[in-house]
């Protein structure tokens, strides 16, 4: 039988390890989806004439018209992700994409299984910042060693 306190300095120096590179991959989480996003943004303002057409014969965004939902989406898009690389507001900016994610998901029509896998990744990696927070490296974290001691 193995002597678990043969085991314990490893699994003590492996968790101090994890526990250095979290920030990092709280970091690497956050760009992560802030590129998906932003870039998804980027190509909407690119041609715009083209992101109205989609909206009003592709997205079937409930309640909205096409033209305030393709503003309000691109806005998100475009603004939103900065939050996250910042890691300013951090929850309620991952709160708002992990919506925005599922209403995109949900609207769009033509959306083939690949796709339903990607806005399931997005939206786990969205949930780690919501209920983990944002780490150590973020405007979050300094401003709550900062102000909030």
């Amino acid at each position: 039988m193995i002597n678990i306190q043969i085991l314990k300095p490893l699994w003590n120096k492996f968790i101090g390890y994890t526990s250095t590179i979290s920030p990092l991959v709280d970091l690497g989480v956050r760009l992560w989806v802030a590129n998906v996003f932003f870039t998804s943004g980027m190509t909407k303002i690119q041609n715009w004439s083209s992101t109205i057409s989609l909206f009003e014969n592709e997205y079937a965004v409930p309640v909205l018209s096409p033209e305030i939902a393709a503003y309000l989406g691109t806005a998100a898009e475009l603004s939103l992700p900065i939050f996250l690389v910042l890691g300013l507001i951090s929850r309620p900016a991952a709160i708002a994409l992990f919506v925005f994610n599922i209403v995109a998901a949900l609207t769009y029509p033509d959306i083939s299984p690949l796709g339903i896998k990607d806005h399931q990744v997005w939206g786990l990696l969205m949930l780690v910042t919501i209920v983990h927070g944002p780490g150590k490296l973020s405007l979050d974290h300094w401003l709550k060693t900062k102000f909030f001691k």
